[in-house]
């Protein structure tokens, strides 16, 4: 223990100390807010001003792009800034904050797949009990249980994790994240955050099992269905989802399975990236580009004005 220091701030290495790198990080993140910002923002205001849109579907829709627009909000900001002003500081409780809210909102992101799941699988294993089994105050009453969820979850690690002592304050990451924050430990104290670790990736499994037994009970039934139209339809209400789902789990996985020996000091930066950026920006594109009902919604809201411009001309 004598070489536990006071920790009063953390240093973000980065992707690179070399200032014209910084600039491109800067140029990069940037775009890729923006993107996101754009994206989701635009998906709660179509599903807020379109009634037709105002749905449990699309309900759960608005708190998956909060979820994004909150993940990305934690960490994008501080590195950018990180960048632009050629400095790696972060401060202690910045970096607790950081590790609390990126946790909170990628744990609810998982929870809220799940339900949106089962809402899937409502719609079209038991079209007719739609209604009664998925009402508004079901579907609060999923939403809210999903948020406590990721709540309990990020308290559990965070005060985990900076209950242990750390020798290093160089955190080989361009945010802070738990793996990193684990290696500068220097007590065995850091297996009571291994118990932690489990006890999320238990509750991800679950999660993922639920998913998956969701989707064979869905696919079970649209191939019972006759007609083809039909079908085609159903797949159409789902494949958004499934490919949000498998962009998630699929990016986190290839990050925090990758075997070590494959692993490098700017290969871990880049495949964080991947998990935590990658799901925010394609999300939006995902559900606009593969469903009609949004892009009826985006289309009325950028051109229903257009012909009583032109009667007032």
């Amino acid at each position: 223990m004598s070489n536990v220091t006071i920790i009063l701030d953390f240093l973000l290495l980065g992707f690179s100390e070399q200032r014209e790198f910084q600039i491109l990080q800067f140029v990069v993140f940037l775009a890729i807010y923006l993107t996101i910002l754009v994206g989701n923002l635009l998906i709660i205001i179509l599903v807020a001003l379109n009634t037709h849109l105002q749905t449990p579907m699309y309900f759960f829709l608005i708190h998956l792009s909060i979820v994004d627009l909150g993940s990305t909000s934690v960490i994008i900001p501080k590195s950018m800034a990180n960048a632009l002003m050629n400095t790696t500081r972060i401060s202690y409780y910045e970096c607790v904050a950081q590790i609390f809210f990126f946790v909170f909102f990628l744990s609810s992101d998982l929870f809220l797949l799940t339900v949106m799941a089962y809402d899937r699988y409502v719609a079209i294993c038991h079209p007719l009990h739609y209604v009664s089994l998925m009402k508004w105050g079901s579907c609060i009453q999923m939403t809210g249980g999903a948020w406590m969820a990721g709540l309990l979850n990020a308290l559990l690690h965070t005060g985990t994790i900076f209950s242990l002592p750390f020798c290093s304050n160089a955190i080989n990451q361009f945010f802070c994240e738990i793996p990193h924050l684990i290696k500068l430990s220097c007590s065995d104290s850091y297996r009571k955050e291994m118990w932690t670790l489990l006890f999320s990736s238990i509750c991800g499994l679950v999660c993922f099992v639920l998913i998956v037994i969701s989707y064979v009970q869905i696919f079970t039934m649209v191939l019972r269905m006759p007609s083809m139209a039909k079908r085609q339809k159903a797949f159409s209400t789902c494949i958004p989802h499934l490919t949000v789902v498998s962009l998630l789990l699929g990016t986190v996985l290839f990050t925090y399975l990758m075997p070590s020996s494959i692993s490098s000091y700017n290969l871990d930066k880049v495949f964080a990236a991947l998990y935590s950026l990658l799901p925010p920006v394609m999300n939006p594109i995902i559900y606009s580009m593969r469903n009609k009902d949004v892009k009826a919604a985006l289309w009325k809201l950028f051109y229903e004005q257009l012909p009583t411009k032109k009667t007032m001309a």
